[in-house]
């Protein structure tokens, strides 16, 4: 494979993998809410609330997938001939964010999944069942910073 090749590889892990923790995170949270808002309708907003935040990782990803591309020449004006080795940094780069995004998606959903369950009997708790999914959030965060850093150490 050509290092173009490879790093693109490794865009697409990014936006793969974290997106598809976000679209399982969000899958799990609307499951529950889906039975809460039979029950009561009136918490569709709270709900709704709690399913958007897995998402981010997803977004997370996407921004790597951008940032490799627009690094490799693929977005923008300015085609870049990379070697081999410059491809295998770009994948190891975008690894951080494809692992924790994906697994972090998942288990904040789990924890925002109780959370409905939570404001099913005491809504006004809501925050603390937040609290406890942005503790999840800071690994995919900190995965981006690691991402993000080893991108911008690539020389090309």
């Amino acid at each position: 494979m050509e290092g173009i090749e490879i790093a693109l590889l490794g865009a697409a892990l990014a936006v793969g993998f974290a997106g598809s923790g976000s679209a399982i995170g969000i899958g799990i949270v609307g499951q529950s809410a889906a039975g809460l808002i039979s029950e009561d309708p009136d918490k569709f907003g709270q709900t709704l609330l709690l399913q958007a935040l897995p998402g981010t990782q997803g977004i997370y990803g996407l921004l790597t997938g951008f940032l490799i591309m627009q690094n490799v020449g693929v977005i923008g004006d300015e085609t870049v001939t990379i070697t081999t080795s410059q491809g295998y940094a770009f994948l190891m780069a975008s690894l951080p964010i494809a692992i924790a995004g994906l697994s972090s998606g998942i288990y904040q959903g789990r924890v925002l999944s109780s959370t409905i369950n939570l404001i099913a009997k005491r809504p006004e708790e809501m925050g603390k069942g937040i609290v406890y999914a942005v503790m999840v959030e800071t690994y995919a965060v900190f995965a981006l910073l690691a991402t993000v850093l080893i991108l911008f150490g690539i020389d090309l």
